[in-house]
């Protein structure tokens, strides 16, 4: 199968798909962390998308869509005053950060290729005003279904592809315990530069699973 792996620079998803023999490509406006030649420095808006991939998955920027994200851009109703800005950053700052994410997910969604997996969290309520009528609700899913101990929960929006099925699935720990913390270290890592791409990393368990079934659900319909 011909795949292009969007917006991903740490070569996660990209090797999981070449290990099972694919086509594959990512592609980002940064350069791939491990330097791979299978990787494509560009706009996911400038075209790429159109080059006659069979499935894509895509990571897209979800930080002004999520919901955690709404607290920047308005306050209560929409499109009021927010009542905190981060600092050094304004009201339209945040805006053009919203546009550019509403753009970016929505090309991905439209894009020309029949089987498509967005990743994005849940979206808040501006973010869902400007979707496409057909985005479904996303499938959530979390690392522990797929050997990692680890609480993150990650939307997939699907089209043309299955939801995905939990591979290595582990037993939760009590919740306020020790391991329960450490399972929530996502979540409690300290603020820094790096913050946002640590936290947006793909689990290499989940990409393998996605690779696994996505691609044969791919090569099945080719072959039919």
């Amino acid at each position: 199968m011909k795949v292009l792996i969007a917006c991903e620079t740490s070569g996660i998803a990209r090797r999981a798909f070449a290990a099972l023999g694919h086509d594959v490509w990512s592609c980002d406006i940064e350069p791939a962390e491990d330097g791979s030649n299978r990787h494509i420095i560009c706009d996911v808006l400038d075209g790429i998308l159109s080059e006659g991939w069979d499935l894509a998955v895509m990571h897209p920027p979800c930080t002004r869509l999520c919901r955690s994200g709404r607290q920047w851009m308005s306050g209560p109703g929409k499109w009021t005053e927010p009542k905190k800005l981060p600092k050094g950053r304004t009201v339209e700052d945040m805006r053009a950060e919203f546009e550019t994410g509403v753009s970016v997910f929505t090309a991905c969604w439209n894009a020309p290729i029949p089987r498509v997996a967005v990743e994005n969290p849940e979206m808040n309520d501006l973010a869902k005003d400007r979707m496409p009528s057909d985005l479904p609700a996303p499938q959530m899913v979390q690392p522990f279904w797929f050997g990692h101990p680890e609480y993150k929960a990650t939307g997939w929006y699907l089209r043309g592809l299955p939801s995905l099925a939990p591979t290595d699935l582990l037993l939760e720990p009590e919740r306020g315990s020790d391991e329960w913390k450490a399972w929530n270290k996502v979540h409690r890592m300290s603020p820094g530069p790096d913050r946002a791409r640590l936290r947006s990393r793909s689990y290499p368990g989940m990409m393998a699973a996605a690779a696994n079934q996505w691609g044969s659900y791919a090569l099945s319909e080719v072959a039919a």
